[in-house]
């Protein structure tokens, strides 16, 4: 019987993240407090709140939160639309869109649990490398083709791309999905970042709205900047799908915090104020983190991210990466994290761009890798 294998990215945050003093590679954005998200909030979803009674809730979400959430789609109504946390999320779909022996491709480098619970499942993975070329990041559909086998099930894609900012055109994500649909695929999308766009021209449409086997993750804890709710969905055109989702979250957590899901209400009513927040930080710190490179030309070359919070520059310096990073931690309590934590070679470290204090995270980590490089 498989067995899970450690969720690397996850134990490195369980070591160091809340015992160092600065974060360079969070994924999110600064949270909101509690106090600006109520500000925030209209009447109606204030008198839901005053008026919370801390009981249980519907196992697919509240109704008012899954109507929020359907209108960011066009073709996946509130019925086909099931809240939960987003790992939970992964894991549920996974358990039930797979077998034991079925085949998966999957983007690469990745949040682990989008290959690792498949492989716990007893599937066989093949990876579709994100890859370097000429300074930007770049999929080769061709590779992606090859991938494929008569077993193949499942495609799992995330974009914006998490660790690299990467963001494809609608060209490419058109030719991903007819090549799904001729061979019948479910297409996985981990849309987590998405409206986060530094040019909302690029933004590309949600997966469940361009595919009809297509499976939209997205939730509250990066583009809406609330990861203490805890908040995702997964939102489908497949009408079969969701009451699967539902049974198999009856093992799970069942249903959703009472307060969550109000907080998560006032936040998407708030969409636009709070995402506007957000990439105002990102724009801030992609200008401190071009420059930074810049003056540090020999040691780290930048790979321009097109949307989300994070990006995925190179170290050029003698030093492993993983040393560099370690001696960071241990050196100037600054966490970074290796490309390595990702099952990706080749010198890169993940950066955050959403935090307010990554100017001073990154000054920390320049004067130790001056010393370093």
């Amino acid at each position: 019987m498989p067995t899970i294998a450690p969720f690397q990215l996850e134990r490195y945050f369980a070591k160091y993240e809340f015992k160092v003093k600065y974060l360079l590679s969070p994924s999110d954005c600064e949270s909101l407090t509690l106090n600006e998200l109520l500000q925030l909030a209209d009447p109606d979803s204030l008198r839901l709140w005053h008026s919370l009674n801390l009981c249980y809730t519907e196992s697919p979400g509240h109704p008012a939160l899954r109507e929020e959430i359907a209108r960011m789609y066009e073709h996946a109504p509130p019925a086909q639309i099931v809240v939960a946390a987003p790992e939970e999320l992964i894991f549920i779909a996974m358990h039930t869109l797979l077998r034991s022996g079925d085949h998966v491709v999957c983007i690469s480098p990745a949040y682990q649990s989008l290959y690792e619970v498949a492989r716990a499942i007893g599937c066989d993975v093949a990876v579709w490398p994100v890859e370097e070329v000429e300074g930007q990041w770049r999929l080769d559909l061709n590779r992606l083709e090859s991938a494929i086998t008569d077993r193949t099930r499942l495609l799992v894609v995330n974009f914006p791309h998490n660790p690299t900012g990467y963001l494809p055109t609608r060209r490419d994500i058109d030719s991903v999905i007819e090549l799904a649909r001729r061979r019948n695929l479910f297409l996985f999308c981990d849309e987590m970042y998405r409206l986060l766009e530094y040019d909302e021209a690029g933004r590309l449409p949600p997966m469940c709205d361009l595919y009809e086997r297509g499976i939209s993750l997205s939730g509250l804890s990066k583009t809406f900047a609330l990861p203490g709710l805890r908040l995702g969905w997964l939102a489908t055109q497949d009408s079969t799908l969701p009451e699967q989702w539902l049974t198999f979250k009856d093992y799970t957590t069942i249903c959703n915090s009472a307060p969550s899901e109000i907080l998560g209400l006032m936040a998407l009513r708030a969409a636009d104020s709070i995402i506007a927040r957000n990439l105002q930080i990102i724009r801030s710190n992609i200008r401190i983190a071009e420059q930074f490179c810049g003056e540090h030309a020999s040691l780290v070359r930048w790979f321009p991210p097109r949307a989300g919070s994070i990006a995925f520059p190179k170290w050029l310096g003698r030093a492993p990466i993983e040393q560099v990073c370690q001696s960071a931690v241990d050196e100037r309590e600054v966490m970074v994290v290796p490309g390595s934590i990702f099952d990706f070679p080749g010198q890169h470290f993940r950066v955050g761009l959403g935090r307010k204090n990554f100017a001073e995270a990154l000054e920390q980590f320049g004067a130790h890798v001056q010393l370093r490089g």
